[in-house]
């Protein structure tokens, strides 16, 4: 069967899908147009797409024939598939959780502890040589330990997170979510503004998608605290960019932790200028290890797909 993996990935991950499928793999680290994708619907059996590849409704309608059965995302995030035009066109369409909780995790709190003490700022002092020697009243930041967190989106990596906050930082949890959740630490569940309201950090956690789009905007930063921070490793059109950028410019909030963007990979200059804003460059996975679960992930849910068996992790 032929399969065509749409980045390369990890050399191990590569060698497993060579040595059982015909692999075809791009040689371009940048996501995939509309024309590329309505290629590799025609001429694959299989895909393993990941971020951004854009496999959206006008895609499925202009392949026309469609040999592939198989969109195996590479990430736990897929709202670069319209999953509905998939189905409808006979595809199924699986994901990779699990192997990016804890990672995802741990990047929230680089983020968090970053924007907190001001450490890529002070990062930034002390490589231009700015630095003149310590004093008591020196990048003054906040102290994390023993904060309300406010966890938007308490699923897998939501609950990782507070779990982190909680058992690490004796942090008081409270989250947004459509649902309770039933977790191994105290956290409470409660409506947006109340959280919001209350909280000294705020960590959105959610997928992406349409049901998410901009959840986080002007009438949510209005309702922060002026002292709290707000990170981000969810997807970046869940944020108004232009709304979080509004509020960092007149103090309506006092930082921002971002791993992802509205435009990704074009970042604001606004942003880009603010020394109370840490910015990654999506890191959120990029351990070796872990993108080696995944690939072994999004492999197993192909290799069980081209046996007449159901994905492991159809979404």
């Amino acid at each position: 069967m032929k399969l065509l993996v749409s980045r390369r990935l990890p050399e191990s991950v590569m060698e497993a899908a060579e040595a059982r499928f015909d692999v075809t793999c791009r040689t371009t680290t940048q996501p995939m147009d509309h024309a590329e994708c309505v290629a590799a619907l025609r001429d694959y059996d299989l895909i393993l797409p990941t971020l951004g590849d854009a496999f959206r409704a006008p895609a499925f309608e202009e392949a026309g024939e469609i040999r592939a059965k198989l969109l195996a995302n590479f990430g736990v995030g897929y709202n670069h598939i319209d999953v509905d035009a998939a189905r409808a066109a006979g595809l199924e369409v699986s994901n990779t959780p699990g192997a990016v909780t804890d990672a995802t995790a741990d990047t929230a709190l680089t983020l968090i502890l970053m924007t907190a003490r001001r450490a890529g700022e002070g990062e930034r002092m002390v490589r231009a040589g700015q630095w003149e020697g310590w004093h008591p009243t020196q990048m003054l930041g906040m102290h994390v330990s023993g904060k309300t967190v406010c966890v938007i989106g308490m699923g897998r990596i939501g609950q990782a997170i507070a779990r982190r906050c909680h058992f690490g930082f004796g942090c008081r949890i409270v989250y947004v979510n459509r649902s309770p959740k039933q977790v191994d630490f105290p956290a409470e569940q409660l409506p947006m503004e109340t959280a919001l309201a209350g909280a000294d950090i705020v960590v959105l956690a959610t997928p992406g998608g349409a049901e998410t789009y901009h959840l986080m905007g002007s009438d949510q930063f209005a309702m922060m605290q002026r002292h709290a921070i707000f990170a981000n490793i969810a997807r970046g059109d869940v944020v108004d960019e232009a709304a979080l950028v509004a509020a960092l410019t007149v103090k309506r909030i006092a930082g921002a932790g971002l791993d992802v963007y509205e435009f990704e990979p074009a970042i604001p200059d606004e942003l880009m200028a603010m020394e109370n804003v840490t910015l990654l460059p999506h890191l959120g996975t990029a351990a070796l290890e872990v993108r080696e679960d995944m690939g072994r992930m999004a492999l197993d849910n192909v290799i069980a797909f081209s046996e007449g068996k159901p994905a492991p992790n159809a979404v």
